[in-house]
């Protein structure tokens, strides 16, 4: 019996033999494609019968084809086959009518069957290896933030919060209590999915909540419960009447959602290299944080994914817009939490919740690696130190970040070139169909005026 046919059993065995199994497969935008697949029809799955095109992996975020990334029809579209992910097969609590499903993380072989270079989780995978073979382990622990609010009868109509919910609601004990039911049932979904939820508390914004996760050794683990997250509470909502993003910047006025990284490194008998029993920064915390400054810019692109993304960045705002960093100082784009003891770490503060998360992880951890292997490289003060300063900003624009990221050499080492030049490619399809939209505040401006 195949290790997936063990681990299906035992799921039915839990909770019953599902009606449906949701097949997700992570494209390049986060969003999770796939199928679905009677229950009774695990066999078909774990023998490799189940296919989706290779282009499924490279969509725009409109779920078109990109003829540029040379995916898709362009190449005859061929399929890839698809194989469940181990250790990811989770009910689906929210499910409609109290039906009995359960959900698998898939990816897809390609033609030589091996799992295909177009896999986000794939490059995370990648970036790990060199770790291994450097004898460390990234442990990572994600913050995600996200918006509840009324669902809406246009898509176009701009959200609105819950009701009564404060403008600026920042660690409100009443604001949980009155979203408590809703809140519970992230929680016991997450939960029940195998998540590692560590606290949930009101942010700042009207209808705006932070979910933290505990700290794990399995990084590729950390981005599945990060993935898997958003789809619970989106689907959490919609059982209580509600939606919910975690779009980048929902609300001008009001704080947009990041997605905070903390990494620590461990060595092969379990040690913090990063602690060295000082109250100062040790040398190789300091080369992982130069590591993670220096490629900043370069993997704007894929911090700030969307058009959207770029809104979140405010000066005087949580959501940092320069490569600095600071002594647990939350205005800068790193910061150092703890410097001693186990939790000596890492904050990376500039990614939004709209980021595709293994893409994400890869390229903080691939920065952090790019300091290790390059001791010399040189480290700004802190934005604590009276001297420190911002530097020079973030590439502010959508179009720049897309740009600098596919000219860059760190992007190719972290990722391959063939993987930037895909990204690439569905950027700037993205740019050319969405930024030459005329928009309602255009029409509204202008077309009477002019």
């Amino acid at each position: 019996m195949s290790d997936f046919l063990t681990e299906y059993a035992a799921f039915c065995k839990a909770h019953g033999r599902p009606d449906r199994l949701e097949l997700m497969l992570c494209d390049i935008n986060a969003v999770l494609r796939g199928k679905w697949l009677p229950g009774d029809d695990e066999q078909k799955l774990s023998e490799g019968g189940v296919r989706l095109p290779l282009s499924t992996y490279a969509p725009n975020i409109l779920g078109e084809e990109v003829e540029a990334t040379g995916l898709g029809i362009i190449v005859g579209d061929p399929d890839g086959r698809l194989y469940p992910v181990p250790g990811t097969l989770r009910p689906v609590p929210w499910a409609a009518g109290g039906q009995n499903v359960a959900q698998v993380l898939v990816e897809m072989d390609d033609e030589t069957g091996n799992v295909a270079q177009f896999s986000p989780r794939f490059q995370l995978e990648k970036v790990l290896a060199r770790f291994r073979e450097r004898g460390l382990t990234p442990v990572v622990a994600t913050e995600l933030e996200f918006y509840l609010y009324k669902p809406r009868d246009d898509r176009d109509e701009a959200p609105e919060p819950p009701e009564r919910s404060p403008l600026a609601q920042n660690y409100d004990l009443e604001v949980l209590d009155r979203t408590q039911a809703i809140l519970d049932d992230i929680l016991e979904g997450a939960l029940a999915q195998g998540m590692a939820p560590d606290t949930l508390i009101a942010e700042y914004g009207p209808g705006q909540f932070e979910i933290n996760f505990h700290h794990t050794d399995d990084a590729l683990a950390a981005a599945d419960d990060a993935l898997f997250f958003r789809r619970l509470v989106r689907g959490t909502a919609r059982r209580h009447g509600m939606s919910a993003t975690f779009m980048a910047k929902p609300y001008a006025d009001h704080p947009g959602n990041g997605m905070h990284a903390h990494v620590s490194l461990i060595d092969e008998s379990g040690r913090n290299v990063f602690d060295e029993g000082t109250d100062e920064p040790s040398p190789l915390l300091k080369q992982a944080v130069a590591g993670t400054l220096v490629t900043m810019a370069d993997l704007q692109a894929i911090f700030a994914p969307h058009m959207n993304s770029y809104r979140r960045f405010q000066p005087a705002s949580f959501a940092p817009h320069a490569p600095d960093w600071g002594i647990d100082n939350r205005a800068a784009a790193v910061r150092l939490p703890e410097v001693s003891g186990p939790g000596a770490r890492l904050e990376h503060r500039i990614a939004g919740a709209d980021t595709n998360p293994y893409l994400t992880l890869a390229a903080i951890l691939g920065g952090m690696l790019h300091g290790l292997e390059n001791p010399d490289l040189p480290l700004p003060l802190p934005l604590d130190d009276e001297n420190g300063s911002h530097g020079d900003p973030l590439p502010a624009d959508w179009s720049t970040a897309v740009e600098v990221f596919a000219e860059s050499e760190i992007a190719a080492t972290i990722f391959g070139t063939q993987y930037r030049d895909i990204y690439t490619a569905v950027r700037r399809d993205e740019i050319s169909q969405l930024t030459t939209a005329i928009s309602q505040i255009e029409y509204r401006t202008y077309l009477g005026r002019l």
